[in-house]
């Protein structure tokens, strides 16, 4: 896939991601599904980027980027069955990808130098 239409895939599920976690407060029938679709444009996004360099710190981190990728549908999963463990798995996606945001930038300045 053309790595542009990813970045807009991305992109365009990441933001209906957020307005359908935060719209899940008002009950409305279909945002779990929304959040579903939008979850598995994410995962898809991550999961078909894989790194293939030699640096052993950033392969680690993208398996660390797959699971929380995987906790995305898992936590549509729980919504759409209506469990409030949604928003652990969530959560936990959350600070696993700022956890890969952050050091990764840094493996990658360092590798810079």
């Amino acid at each position: 896939m053309n790595k542009r239409i990813k970045d807009y895939l991305f992109y365009f599920s990441a933001i209906l991601l957020l307005l359908a976690a935060a719209l899940y407060l008002t009950e409305w029938a279909f945002i779990p599904y929304l959040y579903a679709a939008a979850s598995v444009g994410v995962a898809f996004c991550y999961l078909s980027s894989p790194y293939r360099g030699n640096n052993f710190r950033l392969k680690r981190l993208n398996i660390q980027q797959a699971i929380a990728a995987i906790l995305l549908p898992v936590s549509a999963f729980f919504m759409i069955k209506k469990q409030n463990e949604w928003f652990l798995f969530l959560a936990i996606s959350a600070v696993l990808q700022l956890y890969i945001i952050i050091v990764k930038n840094h493996e990658e300045k360092k590798g810079e130098d």
